[in-house]
């Protein structure tokens, strides 16, 4: 049985129980089935079916979840794309996969580039409501069929698609169920984007063994304290939150009872670890996406004084995790070594690159006689005397930003591109809060008016938010070692000379615009803002936002919210915001209360 038969089980067994929850919407399993056989029919009749890759481009969303389903039933593979992401990196992926069917969804689709595919609209009527739930006979799958497809960003410039398979899968999906005893009784959450791997995690053990999972609403997923209240008013039991937002939330208080049992995290180095206190198991897990999302796991438990952070736990079952040197042999415990991945979480490889498939995906030298293969993941890590692994950090220059995996080769070819651009370089800097910027560093030819808003401009045509670096500086040239290569340690910091200025450039004046302006040149740790910087184009997101909100809470007594820094993401406008907020709030007060509040604020309103 693959992942559509134990959802189909589920589905016979408790039709009317809930699948999907989200904000007040319900689908119970036996309209899952039901939507999910329609869309496999419609798929079928185009020509869906074993050796097919189904794109689909959806917010997190039920019907991104029929959708999903859908394809498998139909016997395809899905690939799942975030909307958000340029036409232009969506048209690479589809173009790169061959596929010739997209699921998407209204509001979606007018974003969709045109291209040798066909568009299908999920929508609550329409053909897909008339298509027969129970069509096209179903293909029968093997466990080398293919489940689903993943891009990653690429060293060359070009996206790299992991193939993962029906066995890969329902080996992620065993280990999970069995190890968290997952049952119809909990209530689970998905967070993640449905292009980032961690959502395979969240959607499927859960539907296969009858729970009910709860999409988060964005309204919420910047803000930890919201985030926790909604955990616990919902009754989540298990739910999975990207490194940065687990570290945040475990570090609030909690009511000493929750229906919370398990908080899994992953993606990123993990820095904290958690208090006495806390009334549910953090668990800290790690796996490339060519492993099937996790690959070793981990309960982090308190620690008074730790000397180091938490470990990748160990790995999960059916797993196998080497620690070699170059030369591929083991190395003793505690030394450091390449952390290689075998056993039955392995992928299939890269999709239509054999090449580098043979390079990353090699022969198990432990066992050669089941022919075996392992990945090589490039990570440094060691084995601790418990036999769990500590992540040490990278042997190439593979870059993670909030749980992305960034190739800085393929920010370097888009900027190569640009006009006036000579040579450049992308480096990541880490701040004193551990999180990871980009940086570019370029060379410019003689003459050239580069300013970074254009470039920013530019390569958020072609690349997700998330490659788009926060700084670009300028260097007369790229500093080499002997080896030829760039000399990493010679590469300049920031400051106001090398940064590249923005399109104009002007000093922030209110009193309000000053004291922004210092907040957040330490947020994104920048060396100078202009009043009519944007926020997210210098490197800002949700998360930093959502610390920018508090401490405007903090120091004003208001309460700015996501919504309007997406809509004012200036200094100036964010300014004006706070200045309108306080203003409303000054005229419903006394006027003595009114003083008193002006008094604190040390005349930076002008009113």
């Amino acid at each position: 049985m693959y992942v559509q038969d134990l959802v189909q089980a589920q589905a016979n067994a408790r039709p009317d129980a809930t699948a999907v929850a989200a904000n007040k919407r319900r689908l119970t399993y036996g309209d899952l089935e039901n939507r999910a056989n329609k869309v496999a029919s419609l798929l079928q009749s185009c020509g869906a079916g074993p050796g097919v890759i189904v794109g689909i481009c959806m917010r997190r969303s039920v019907a991104f979840i029929v959708g999903a389903l859908g394809a498998l039933k139909a016997g395809a593979a899905y690939l799942p794309m975030d909307p958000a992401d340029p036409a232009k990196w969506l048209g690479t992926l589809l173009e790169e996969s061959g596929c010739h069917l997209v699921l998407t969804e209204a509001g979606v689709e007018e974003s969709l580039p045109k291209g040798n595919w066909t568009t299908i609209l999920l929508d609550q009527g329409g053909y897909i409501a008339s298509c027969p739930a129970e069509g096209a006979a179903a293909p029968t799958s093997t466990a080398a069929e293919l489940a689903y497809v993943i891009f990653t960003s690429g060293s060359t410039g070009r996206p790299k698609g992991i193939e993962i398979t029906h066995a890969n899968l329902l080996n992620l999906i065993t280990w999970h169920v069995r190890t968290f005893a997952v049952s119809s009784a909990d209530q689970a959450t998905i967070y993640s984007s449905p292009a980032f791997d961690a959502s395979v995690w969240e959607i499927w053990p859960y539907l296969a063994a009858g729970a009910t999972v709860h999409i988060v609403d964005d309204s919420i997923r910047t803000r930890p304290d919201l985030l926790r209240n909604w955990m616990v008013q919902t009754g989540i039991t298990i739910g999975f939150l990207p490194t940065p937002v687990a570290e945040a939330i475990i570090g609030l208080q909690w009511p000493a009872e929750t229906s919370l049992r398990f908080l899994l995290t992953g993606a990123d180095t993990l820095h904290r670890y958690p208090g006495p206190d806390l009334p549910f198991t953090l668990v800290n897990n790690y796996g490339p996406t060519e492993c099937t999302v996790v690959a070793t796991s981990g309960v982090v438990t308190p620690q008074k004084n730790p000397r180091e952070l938490p470990s990748l736990g160990r790995a999960i079952q059916n797993v196998r995790a080497y620690i070699v040197d170059e030369h591929l042999n083991q190395v003793p415990d505690g030394s450091c070594g390449e952390l290689l991945i075998g056993g039955e979480g392995v992928g299939r490889g890269y999709l239509n690159r054999p090449e580098l498939t043979i390079k990353k995906f090699v022969r198990d030298p432990f066992l050669p006689s089941e022919n075996g293969r392992v990945y090589r993941t490039g990570d440094l890590v060691r084995r601790l005397p418990d036999g769990q692994i500590m992540f040490l950090g990278r042997i190439d220059e593979q870059i993670k930003i909030r749980g992305y995996r960034v190739e800085p080769g393929e920010i370097n070819a888009a900027l190569n591109r640009q006009d006036g651009i000579q040579a450049s370089f992308v480096a990541a800097r880490t701040g004193q809060a551990g999180d990871v910027r980009l940086v570019a560093y370029i060379v410019t030819s003689p003459f050239a008016n580069v300013q970074a808003s254009a470039l920013r401009n530019a390569l958020s045509q072609c690349l997700p938010a998330h490659m788009v670096p926060a700084i670009f500086i300028r260097v007369t040239n790229l500093p080499l070692t002997r080896n030829g290569k760039v000399d990493r340690a010679a590469l300049p910091e920031p400051n106001p000379e090398n940064t590249l200025p923005e399109e104009r450039f002007e000093l922030p004046q209110t009193a309000v615009e000053q004291w922004l302006a210092g907040l957040l040149m330490q947020l994104l740790r920048i060396p100078r803002i202009s009043r009519h910087d944007n926020f997210f184009r210098l490197g800002g997101h949700s998360l930093l936002g959502a610390q920018l909100i508090a401490k405007i809470d903090e120091r004003f007594g208001v309460e700015l919210s996501l919504r309007s820094l997406f809509d004012h993401p200036t200094v100036y406008g964010i300014a004006s915001e706070i200045d309108g907020l306080v203003r409303s709030k000054i005229n419903a007060m006394s006027d003595e209360e009114a003083g008193a509040l002006l008094d604190s604020l040390s005349g930076g309103i002008a009113v």
